[in-house]
């Protein structure tokens, strides 16, 4: 396989500093080097160019950062659109979660223009399905799910097409521990696939992953995965974006990884919000990268 890393060092979407260190992170955790041991190609498309904090204006306070945060949306999604149109695999390190807008509205442009479907597996502590009508902070890395099924700002949902870049049917979340009202109202409106960190405890990763899995294998050609490294515990990873107590456990994250990679439909990935600044010695990123590694098939024995 020819894996195209990419990377996002945005953190306009966050309320806080430092997730633009994360690809960085990410690459001096060595990544490159662990997936060509796996006997993959790897290529470094470098980073996209984003604007610093500093030199912009915040703009409207319900959708900080909007008219930045979209411009690098719709150069990451033709990025990824570049990089899968030969049928290579986007590996996209961010950066805050609001990079997934640009994401998969690349692969999803890709799929339309075959006329085929996407599904997308969002595993993170938070839903991300919030607009800015709804959002207690107007930091947009808490909107993309919801810019990506086409709710919210149309600078957002049109990148790439004003067009729901997936079908709410064929979404699941995994790990889910942290929502807001207006995001709990929309989940139950969308029908989107929630399973929370309750429904982890009480069926295991395993059972939970299976029906996560059903649903966006279901009539799709291809899937997706937008890692949150919050959806781990702090205790495994501090150096987190938007920190959460209660997450996956170091073997959780790990299997949740294993079953994408024995079930052999991830198409693309991305890895979310390694935030530097809050970490031990890079301990998170180079957990991100092992679970990279794991996505991509890396076993025990």
């Amino acid at each position: 396989m020819i894996i195209h890393v990419l990377g996002v060092p945005m953190d306009l979407g966050s309320g806080r500093r430092g997730v633009d260190m994360g690809p960085s992170a990410i690459r001096i955790a060595g990544v490159a080097g662990r997936l060509a041991e796996l006997g993959h190609k790897v290529v470094d498309d470098g980073d996209v160019v984003i604007k610093n904090m500093e030199e912009l204006k915040v703009g409207d306070t319900r959708a900080r950062y909007l008219s930045e945060i979209a411009r690098a949306s719709g150069v990451i999604a033709r990025k990824v659109e570049r990089i899968m149109a030969p049928g290579h695999f986007p590996l996209v390190l961010g950066g805050d979660h609001s990079i997934a807008i640009g994401t998969v509205s690349g692969i999803a442009a890709i799929a339309r223009g075959k006329g085929k479907k996407l599904g997308l597996l969002w595993v993170d502590a938070h839903g991300d399905i919030n607009t800015p009508d709804t959002s207690p902070t107007g930091n947009i890395h808490g909107m993309p799910l919801a810019a990506i099924l086409g709710y919210g700002a149309s600078e957002l949902t049109s990148v790439a097409g004003p067009f729901p870049k997936v079908d709410s049917s064929n979404v699941a979340l995994v790990a889910i521990r942290s929502l807001d009202a207006g995001e709990k109202k929309r989940l139950k409106e969308t029908g989107v696939q929630v399973h929370t960190m309750s429904d982890i405890d009480r069926h295991g990763v395993h059972r939970v992953m299976k029906k996560a899995l059903a649903s966006v294998t279901g009539g799709t050609d291809f899937v997706h995965v937008s890692f949150d490294l919050d959806a781990v515990d702090p205790a495994v990873a501090p150096g987190v974006g938007t920190p959460v107590k209660g997450g996956l456990d170091y073997r959780e994250a790990h299997l949740i990884m294993e079953v994408i990679a024995d079930a052999g439909i991830m198409t693309s990935l991305e890895m979310v919000e390694v935030n530097p600044i809050l970490d031990q010695r890079n301990a998170s990123a180079e957990f991100a990268v092992e679970l990279v590694l794991s996505a991509f098939g890396k076993k025990i024995l």
